[in-house]
């Protein structure tokens, strides 16, 4: 079997802490294209509109290994080249950054409610991983998981290539032991602590996930920590990763954490509210360092305010 050559280095920088889109013009039997601009619009058009793509092609935005392309190239399969979005309109989330830990190979930060880990969709420059990149000079860093947008606390960046896959493993074989904190009502009627087991499902394109009948594929311990009022702070312990796992297993209880926009109600997509954050932290993060074997744990520095 014919292995594909590895793609050279991008000719473009970073733009705001973002990467170039890498292109590689495929050998497609449906494609009849004469030249690199008949692939382009063919390929991006009904995206962006043929007029943006010319005026991208016009002011030399479409780059090869030397240098912008010329629309009227003829076209050559296998040819790579970048390019760099044109980004959102992002509303800042108007809280900062905090690095909880650093050194040569990782970085544990402490990320802020509304703030997404990594550039998805209508969320690019506005991301932890944008901001950290652009803040602490580390071009290459890479987040090792990933933390719901509406979740505030502890992200584990990895700061060079070659060592992300090491600690990505450790995540996917569930050798990380993590700590959420949670404010959501107290209702003495439910027995706590409790093990909740079910099996959730997130369909694409709808906003909450939701649980339904058949074998269990998610598991969480709750315990409340201190009650004040008609308000609790919980400590959660996923023992699974599904999508609004701790959320759904909450609400379940008839304890929907505080502020959620989803569960139990789903709440239209509108202006950010900043002074109402979802009160779900992830407080702690321990594992055994894939490199040096040495015990590792961290605990975010920020606080949820729904207790006062």
């Amino acid at each position: 079997m014919r292995r594909r050559a590895k793609a050279p280095a991008a000719p473009l920088a970073q733009r705001d802490g973002i990467d170039p889109v890498r292109l590689r013009l495929p050998e497609d039997p449906g494609g009849d294209w004469a030249n690199v601009r008949e692939h382009l619009l063919d390929r991006y058009a009904a995206a962006v509109g043929a007029g943006r793509v010319e005026a991208m092609l016009r002011e030399g935005r479409f780059v090869g290994v030397d240098g912008p392309v010329d629309g009227d190239e003829p076209y050559t399969v296998g040819r790579y080249l970048w390019f760099h979005r044109d980004f959102p309109v992002e509303e800042p989330v108007p809280f900062p950054i905090g690095v909880v830990y650093r050194d040569e190979r990782i970085v544990v930060a402490d990320k802020p409610h509304f703030l997404a880990t990594m550039p998805r969709g209508r969320h690019v420059t506005e991301t932890a991983l944008a901001r950290l990149r652009r803040e602490l000079g580390l071009p290459w860093l890479q987040p090792a998981h990933r933390l719901d947008r509406l979740t505030a606390g502890l992200v584990l960046c990895v700061v060079r290539p070659e060592d992300r896959g090491a600690y990505q493993t450790l995540f996917r074989d569930r050798l990380v032991r993590k700590g959420y904190e949670a404010v959501a009502p107290y209702d003495p009627a439910v027995e706590l602590p409790v093990t909740v087991r079910s099996r959730i499902e997130k369909e694409r394109g709808v906003m909450a996930a939701r649980e339904v009948p058949g074998e269990p594929n998610s598991e969480s311990r709750i315990a409340l920590v201190e009650r004040r009022g008609g308000l609790g702070r919980y400590r959660l312990v996923p023992e699974t990763g599904r999508t609004h796992q701790l959320r759904v297993h909450m609400n379940a209880l008839g304890l929907p954490i505080l502020h959620d926009p989803i569960y139990p109600v789903v709440h239209e997509d509108g202006s950010e509210d900043f002074g109402r954050p979802l009160q779900l932290l992830a407080r702690t993060l321990e594992f055994t360092d894939p490199f040096t074997g040495a015990p590792r744990s961290f605990e975010s520095r920020l606080a949820l305010s729904g207790l006062g």
